[in-house]
């Protein structure tokens, strides 16, 4: 312990890594067999990990958040730089955080029925998949964010059509704002970071900052989309109220003719 005091890291044991990263001990051995993090550090008898094992490993753990197979996660981290210290993996993971709830756990037809509170049919469940609720995946299904709001949209009386057509309006335009915003994000944000001298103490300062933007960024979507909204109605009431059949010359409501001179 006073060897890692002088070279200024923490030492885990396996149980305390597993403790702080939140997952088994032996998902903890299992990862480390795999190579997803290197060796631990031995000292006599007993095994060790730093706080660089603690940050590749909560990467493994967002990037399993976000989908990624164990073969595509050890081709991912093979392609970081081989002297990735802990702030570069911290800031890694700060761009892959989910921004919901996180991952699901695949569920059998069974949990899935379960989970909707009732039986369903293939066309149901095609639905499901056509409105960004649930993805196939083999012979399980992932619930996605979309899964609780598809569950209430089910009980209100409208065609199926049409909820297909607006969550397929829905994710076409989520798509292009998220690429458009990880873009900012990458460039705007994260690549000035990088760019200047940090501790891992700014690094942990930075990905707080960097969870807040993303609940504020969330907050800024709907009410953005609600102000668009309110302007669509705006401008279809005052086409209504000038288009065919209104009085020539008849204002919209709420306004006055200005005299002119």
């Amino acid at each position: 312990m006073a060897e890692a005091a002088q070279e200024g890291r923490e030492l885990y044991t396996v149980d305390e890594l597993a403790a702080a990263t939140g997952t088994t001990v032996r998902t903890t051995r299992y990862y480390a067999g795999l190579g997803l993090i290197p060796p631990p550090i031995r000292r006599g008898r007993m095994a060790y990990y730093t706080s660089l094992h603690r940050a590749r490993l909560d990467l493994v753990r967002a990037l399993q958040d976000h989908g990624f197979t164990l073969a595509a996660i050890e081709q991912y981290l093979r392609r970081l730089p081989d002297d990735a210290g802990v702030e570069d993996l911290a800031l890694q993971r700060a761009m892959l955080t989910s921004w919901g709830g996180g991952r699901r756990e695949p569920v059998t037809r069974r949990q899935l029925e379960a989970q909707a509170g009732r039986a369903l049919s293939d066309d149901d469940v095609d639905r499901l998949e056509k409105i960004f609720a649930v993805r196939r995946d083999g012979e399980r299904y992932e619930l996605l964010p979309a899964f609780d709001v598809a569950l209430r949209l089910d009980s209100l009386d409208l065609p199926t059509d049409s909820l297909e057509v607006a969550s397929e309006a829905i994710n076409r335009h989520m798509v292009a704002l998220a690429d458009e915003l990880t873009d900012v994000l990458r460039h705007r944000v994260l690549k000035p970071f990088r760019g200047r001298e940090h501790s891992e103490a700014d690094t942990a300062a930075f990905e707080q900052t960097m969870s807040r933007l993303r609940q504020l960024t969330l907050e800024a979507v709907v009410a953005g989309f609600q102000r668009a909204a309110n302007d669509v109605i705006t401008r279809s009431l005052a086409v209504s109220e000038d288009g065919p059949g209104s009085p020539a010359g008849a204002q919209p409501r709420g306004t006055t003719a200005q005299s002119t001179r």
